[in-house]
């Protein structure tokens, strides 16, 4: 036996949805089912959950790009370097 379940979709969401999966050649009901028959068997959500890139604010940002410029050299690295935590760690009780 089988029963009927309505779900929502954003309008957007469902075209974009529906042209993943004539691509598969899968159509919505049996990606709905196939989705719950792996939950039910994995006993978890069967794919990885992701969420938007998170965009970087502008002081993330400008270390992102000095950080770049000092890997291809445009700008010198002064930041001292350590060979171990103790000196590391004296280095920062200094500043």
């Amino acid at each position: 036996m089988t029963s009927s379940t309505t779900i929502r979709l954003d309008d957007d969401l469902k075209r974009k949805m529906q042209k993943n999966l004539d691509a598969a050649g899968l159509s919505m009901n049996a990606y709905f089912v196939m989705a719950a028959k792996q939950l039910v068997l994995q006993k978890k959500v069967p794919f990885e959950i992701l969420t938007e890139p998170e965009i970087p604010n502008k002081t993330t940002e400008k270390a992102m790009l000095l950080a770049d410029a000092k890997d291809e050299g445009l700008v010198t690295d002064d930041s001292p370097s350590f060979t171990n935590v103790d000196d590391l760690m004296k280095s920062l009780d200094e500043n």
